[in-house]
């Protein structure tokens, strides 16, 4: 099957065909993705002292006096292991490899060479890849002359550095970057629409993204918790263009024991930041609950567009009205923001996934929305017409005019006589009105009101 794929796609999905990219691996527990880390300039990779932290490959984008490269974090290459992780991390490191324009191949000089070491070393040395072989943990003198045992594995390009102070890198980074043609293109994910895969372990959000690409591009399992990290795709078939956001499961603080799951949760919080629109994936046996709602508010506080994706539809049994129903109870569960779009899937089964990414696109669009203000006057003063504002304090309250502020989420300031005097039911009432007349289905509203 990986053979196959292979033939079929020589570069990573999204990526030109020009792209230069850098696969970094080695056994667990040498540092790879502190070196990762290193080289985008951020602390994107999970990194603890335990091995198998990394479980899917990362990919990022680093740069060195002026040339731009991709970057591969892979998991740590344990061979002929029956682990369900480990096996499935051996799968992710040889596709990582196929991938590459050049490969990273990392040991530490502390530890000294084992026979994990050799048996990467006899995959890469099959590889018609340029492999750089980095000696890392080489912190003074002593461990520099005992690091000069790994020239016995046979690689030409032998380079010495320590990941966590950064010595030594300068110079590996010369010869990396020496690889990259002038001309070469390089295409990055700015501009284009972000989805973050989001809700709790376990509801199919890996399952999802692996169906999209038509590829293993994350490590799916019964596990809850199996992805720690955030993981970013570039989507480029069919007309669409955009970048996919795996997460890890986020649950309640009383249920996150680990240090590390502490951490995924983190970052599965920040990638709500990073996105434009959230896919929130629910468990179609278990209905939405209150963790599920947590998230729900989460994305919605922080201007998020959504789409609910009620995942695992194949498993349950339908009468005639049964997705209706399901709908209905969904969105008095999520009210008052319920203008969202509910679609019924499966990921496994591969139903309706790619309605919802148009669906998810057409939110996108609605939150870029921007309405004239002589049109939005024109139909807001009318509904405001037709429902005055309560009088305060035997005042008439009166709103003369609206504008669209130039901000991310859409977001309108109504300017009255006393706009401290508006309370929430009449804020509800133009928002709905709004909601009405323009299509922000998807998407949280923001209304402020101003002294005139």
């Amino acid at each position: 099957m990986l053979e196959e794929i292979f033939k079929i796609r020589k570069y990573p999905l999204g990526f030109t065909s020009m792209a230069f990219t850098v696969a970094i691996v080695g056994r667990p527990n040498v540092g790879k993705s502190t070196f990762f880390n290193r080289l985008l300039e951020q602390r994107k990779a999970i990194v603890e002292d335990t091995p198998g932290v990394t479980r899917d490959r990362q990919y990022g984008i680093a740069d060195w006096n002026g040339k731009n490269f991709y970057v591969i974090d892979t998991g740590g290459f344990v061979p002929d292991s029956e682990d369900v992780f480990e096996t499935e991390i051996r799968k992710q490191v040889q596709v990582a490899v196929n991938e590459a324009s050049a490969i990273l191949f990392v040991v530490d000089a502390a530890t000294g060479m084992t026979d994990l070491d050799d048996a990467m070393a006899d995959v890469l040395r099959r590889s018609t890849k340029p492999v750089f072989l980095v000696v890392n943990k080489v912190d003074n003198n002593e461990r520099l002359l005992e690091a000069s045992e790994f020239y016995s594995l046979g690689f030409e390009k032998v380079f010495f550095i320590s990941a966590i102070s950064g010595s030594g890198t300068g110079d590996l980074l010369d010869e990396v970057t020496g690889l990259i043609e002038e001309d070469s293109e390089f295409e990055e994910e700015q501009g284009l629409p972000k989805f973050a895969i989001i809700g709790q372990p376990n509801v199919g959000k890996s399952s999802l993204l692996n169906a999209l690409i038509g590829e293993e591009r994350t490590i799916v399992s019964d596990i809850a918790g199996t992805t720690r990290d955030t993981i970013h795709t570039r989507y480029k078939l069919f007309q669409k263009d955009f970048v996919l956001i795996d997460t890890a499961g986020i649950r309640r603080k009383a249920k996150v024991h680990e240090d590390l799951e502490f951490y995924s949760v983190i970052r599965a919080i920040k990638a709500l930041d990073e996105a434009d629109v959230c896919l929130l994936i629910l468990d179609a046996e278990k209905g939405i609950t209150a963790q599920d709602l947590t998230i729900y508010s989460l994305a919605a506080k922080k201007g998020k567009g959504l789409v609910v994706l009620v995942n695992k539809w194949d498993l349950v049994a339908k009468e005639t009205n049964t997705a209706k129903e399901y709908e209905k109870e969904l969105k008095q569960r999520m009210a008052p923001f319920n203008d969202v779009p509910i679609l019924f899937i499966s990921a496994k089964e591969k139903t309706r996934i790619f309605k919802g990414i148009e669906v998810g696109l057409e939110v996108y669009e609605n939150r870029k929305r921007k309405i004239p203000t002589a049109q939005l006057n024109d139909i807001m003063l009318k509904a405001i017409e037709s429902y005055h504002p309560p009088v305060v304090r035997g005042n008439p309250v009166k709103i003369k005019y609206i504008t669209q502020l130039p901000t991310v989420v859409p977001s309108f300031a109504f300017f009255s006589n006393f706009p401290d005097d508006i309370k929430t039911p009449y804020k509800n009432y133009l928002e709905n009105k709004l909601r009405e007349n323009f299509n922000f289905t998807g998407v949280p509203v923001r209304i402020f009101f101003r002294k005139k």
